[in-house]
Order: structure tokens, then C-alpha cells, then sequence
């Protein structure tokens, strides 16, 4: 016979497990040039993407239009989002997470010389589970700090 309270415990660390896994698929769909197609598959149909003073998004429609204006066409290129340090709280078929992130990314200026941005913020999110599958219900970015990093001429492959 199986301890019902292990089995419960077990249900916590995949939940917590899955949820960590969909935050990275939308960390990798990001780094894919901002990749829409991938970005909605991550969402429920009537989740809120939300970045205050960059953009609010609702549902897959909005949600794929901005992400479509992300990365290459706005003269961003190689992104790199880290997320760190998840606090997870699952509820049934309800979470919440905390997540401390840093996104590096080159930035191509009109002027055509290479920048090279830093953005540290968190991430509070909220996620369901829909047909036996954890989505983003709502992200919202918060920007700490953004701006240009001084390099060393030569030294980045850029």
C-alpha cells in the first residue's frame, strides 16, 4: 500500500518540476528570436503577458502580435534569458512562481555599430494546469535595471 501523503508529496515535486521545465521552454522560445509560434503554445487562450511601461498582452492573438515585433525585427539578436532562485506554490491545479532573472542581448541601432544590453529583473507568474498540462495563466515582467554595457573593443564576437 502506498502512503497517500508520499504520494502527495511526489505530486508537489513533479508539479514543481513541470513548472520549472515551462518557465525554461518559454526562456528557449525567447532566445529563439522571440519565437510567437512557440511563445503562445506556453499560455492559456485568456492568459495576461504583462512588462509595465513595454507592452500588456491578452490571449494568444495579442500575445503572438507583439512577440512578432520582438528580436530581429527590433534590432535585437543572441538574447540569452536566465531565470534564477523559483519560489513555487502550488494549489491544485493553481501556482504561483518567483523568479530573479538577467537577459543579455545585442542590440543592432539603425546606426549599424553593436550594443550590448543587460536587463535584471523578477518574474511573477501564475500558472494553471489544463488537461493534465501546466501554462502560463499570466507573466509579468519586472524591470529593475536595464541599460548598455561598456566591452572592450575586440574582445566580443560581435
Amino acid at each position: 500500500m502506498t502512503d497517500p501523503a508520499i504520494l502527495q508529496r511526489l505530486q508537489l515535486l513533479e508539479d514543481k518540476q513541470e513548472i520549472c521545465e515551462l518557465k525554461a521552454a518559454y526562456c528557449a522560445a525567447c532566445d529563439d528570436d522571440h519565437n510567437p509560434d512557440t511563445v503562445v503554445t506556453l499560455f492559456a487562450a485568456d492568459s495576461v503577458w504583462d512588462a509595465p511601461g513595454i507592452a500588456t498582452c491578452h490571449g494568444h492573438k495579442e500575445l503572438h502580435a507583439f512577440f512578432s515585433t520582438m528580436g530581429t525585427p527590433s534590432g535585437m539578436r543572441n538574447s540569452a534569458h536566465m531565470v534564477m532562485n523559483p519560489r513555487i506554490t502550488v494549489d491544485g491545479d493553481r501556482a504561483t512562481g518567483l523568479w530573479r532573472f538577467l537577459m543579455m542581448w545585442t542590440g543592432l541601432p539603425s546606426d549599424g555599430s553593436l550594443q550590448y544590453i543587460r536587463i535584471i529583473g523578477t518574474y511573477e507568474d501564475e500558472f494553471v494546469r489544463q488537461d493534465g498540462r501546466w501554462l502560463f495563466a499570466s507573466l509579468r515582467a519586472l524591470v529593475e535595471e536595464s541599460d548598455a554595457y561598456p566591452t572592450e573593443a575586440g574582445k566580443m564576437g560581435g
